[in-house]
């Protein structure tokens, strides 16, 4: 087959390649690489990476070496946060949400054990029944820490081959089988490559005039934590792939409102580990739900109120931490500080009704009264007598559209599905670019998780595919 250039289509030698350069993509190619399969990445952006890289809160896991609770809740969490969509296509579903929650010890310890990644630190995020969130210790936050870990050692091996700054353009098939894919790199040359396929190219948060804007129209104006890119969900659909939850897409309630910047239409997500570790919200100077709720019923809590600006819509919401909360998650807001979205200032600062609210929650931290929202686990909040000089750490935030649960369908080998039901042959999918484990909401801390499981998953799938090739 000629490459669209009229050069040979270059072919990986009983070899794979990998689309999108995210933690599932580099999931991926390290299985492949650990079975001696060629790899070829390709990513669109100029640098690796994808939003995995960006991601602060953690990576989920029970039981683990840091988290040894017996952990049953965490399937049940996970089925109740997806909400309805359980009451769809349930048995798949069910099979999904078990591959994740029951993989998930072993890829905390393949990250720690085999990779020497710091997960030590454990936290409970919103939506969780107890603390399973992991990151490190240290400075640097949990995706930047795991990516670039494992794109060190993918780069130490010969087997692997890294091409950024190029756009997939087309999935290649011979009959019923995938063979490769046409892409284009930024001055405009297209190549061909043949080989098994996994894509791991994310979602299509970004695609604002795109699949957003076909599936989820409502959510026009919002502001987004991801990059205008364009989804490529409908690369593989041309291919026979089939979709599932298109329409449920994340609106994580914390995004930050820069100073600087108030109306940048991309903004920068404020970690859930922040309320996790204690922090709490202040809608118009006074609490409105536990800080432990679900991303989807916090934002519900926000949106039913009028917006304080129409473009980008946005709400103005108080993110508030003391110093106990800002020690345990010092290295996420000292770079907040750093960037200016956060600040020291006096509980005064936040008007009189700030006070009130923040004391009530003193109380309910200490044990002296119930907290009217039902929030039961304050962390390391130890702010216990607040007044109008009590130092606290503020941030301004806003719901953004974070994550698309939806996606290609694939099943529990991540093999991408058809709307029968059948496996396309060669092909393979994981991380955010599927749908149909997540559900109505996501869990906080199971996107890396996700992108570990299902990358691992779709590289040992492919390699050994790849080999029964070989020997045919």
């Amino acid at each position: 087959m000629a490459a669209p250039t009229g050069r040979p289509a270059h072919t990986l030698g009983g070899g794979a390649i990998v689309v999108g350069s995210g933690l599932a993509g580099l999931s991926a190619a390290c299985q492949l690489v650990s079975h001696n399969i060629p790899v070829r990445l390709l990513e669109r952006a100029a640098k690796p990476g994808g939003n995995s890289i960006k991601a602060s809160s953690g990576i989920n896991g029970a039981p683990t070496q840091y988290q040894p609770v017996a952990d049953d809740a965490f399937y049940s969490d996970t089925v109740k946060s997806a909400g309805k969509a359980m009451a769809a296509m349930t048995a798949h579903r069910e099979k999904l949400i078990s591959t994740l929650t029951n993989s998930s010890a072993a890829a905390v310890s393949w990250l720690v054990d085999e990779q020497g990644i710091d997960l030590s630190k454990v936290a409970q995020l919103g939506g969780h029944t107890f603390p399973r969130t992991h990151r490190g210790a240290g400075q640097t936050p949990p995706g930047a820490s795991i990516v670039t870990t494992l794109l060190k050692k993918l780069k130490e091996s010969p087997l692997f081959q890294l091409q950024t700054s190029c756009t997939v353009m087309k999935v290649l098939k011979a009959g019923r089988r995938v063979v490769g894919v046409t892409y284009e790199c930024d001055n405009g040359e297209k190549e061909e490559v043949n080989g098994s396929v996994i894509f791991a190219s994310g979602g299509f948060g970004g695609d604002a005039e795109g699949l957003l804007a076909q599936y989820r129209a409502d959510l026009a104006g919002y502001p987004s934590t991801n990059e205008p890119h364009p989804g490529t969900q409908p690369l593989l659909t041309a291919v026979g792939a089939s979709l599932i939850d298109m329409e449920l897409v994340q609106v994580h309630p914390t995004g930050f409102i820069d100073p600087a910047n108030p109306s940048a239409s991309v903004k920068f997500l404020a970690a859930e580990v922040l309320r996790g570790e204690g922090g709490l919200l202040l809608l118009n100077g006074k609490r409105f739900i536990t800080e432990l709720e679900t991303r989807e019923n916090i934002t519900n809590a926000i949106v039913a109120t009028p917006p304080t600006s129409p473009s980008p819509r946005q709400w103005n919401v108080q993110l508030v931490l003391d110093e106990g909360t800002y020690k345990a998650a010092k290295s996420h807001v000292d770079f907040y500080l750093w960037k200016g979205l956060m600040k020291k200032i006096s509980i005064s600062d936040l008007g009189t009704e700030a006070l009130e609210s923040i004391t009530q929650y003193a109380k309910a931290a200490i044990g002296e009264e119930s907290d009217p929202f039902g929030r039961t686990s304050f962390a390391n909040w130890t702010l216990t007598n607040p007044s109008p000089e009590s130092v606290v750490y503020v941030g301004t935030v806003t719901p953004v559209v974070h994550f698309t649960m939806g996606g290609v369908n694939i099943n529990d080998k991540g093999e991408v599905l058809q709307e029968n039901g059948e496996a396309i042959e060669g092909l393979w999918a994981a991380g955010e670019v599927t749908g149909g484990v997540h559900g109505g909401n996501r869990l906080g801390g199971s996107s890396l998780l996700e992108c570990v499981v299902f990358g691992r998953i779709a590289g040992d799938q492919c390699a050994e595919y790849v080999r029964s090739l070989t020997k045919n």
